[in-house]
């Protein structure tokens, strides 16, 4: 396994001890909520590092084409997903359900999606778009601004929210084109 696949996989390993941070989380161990600040920022510069790891020795695979966006969506949703669920955290730091079932949603039509192509083309190369790249980006901060209490969180939220549906109509556009 190359450097670059193996920062991907430190990336998946990283969500455990942020989801135990958020877990036991309380005001009193304030502590709690910086140590999963800093596991997700690094968690956020390992996404870039492992793409620029890849390009740099030449390490483009296939299974890297896979893991660096499967790492991504660990570390994003269950950040998100804890920060809706945990009922122990405070409520400038809570995800509302309809950013999850967005988020949730339009990775699940992706899915679909990529299986779908599969089963009838055989293959499947996974490229993600700009606007793919800008929405995880977009997504990612939503993160580190709620476990500061950013006043940026809903305007952050929407322009989030927004790229999401805007990757999905594209993604959509280009698998539907791909079948044709």
């Amino acid at each position: 396994m190359n450097l670059a696949n193996q920062i991907s996989l430190g990336r998946i390993l990283l969500v455990p001890m942020i989801v135990a941070c958020l877990v036991y989380y309380h005001p009193s161990r304030d502590g709690l909520r910086f140590l999963a600040l800093g596991l997700f920022l690094v968690g956020i510069l390992s996404d870039a590092m492992d793409g620029f790891v890849a390009r740099l020795q030449h390490q483009h695979t296939e299974l890297g084409a896979m893991l660096d966006p499967i790492a991504d969506k660990v570390l994003i949703l269950s950040a998100l997903i804890s920060c809706s669920m945990i009922h122990g955290l405070p409520d400038w730091m809570r995800v509302p359900a309809w950013f999850n079932l967005l988020v949730i949603s339009r990775d699940a039509i992706l899915v679909a999606g990529a299986l779908l192509i599969f089963a009838i083309r055989g293959q499947l190369k996974v490229r993600p778009s700009r606007l793919g790249k800008c929405t995880t980006v977009a997504q990612m901060l939503v993160v580190p601004t709620l476990l500061l209490g950013l006043e940026l969180k809903g305007p952050l939220m929407l322009m989030a929210a927004t790229l999401t549906v805007l990757s999905a109509v594209s993604y959509l556009r280009m698998g539907i084109r791909l079948l044709g």
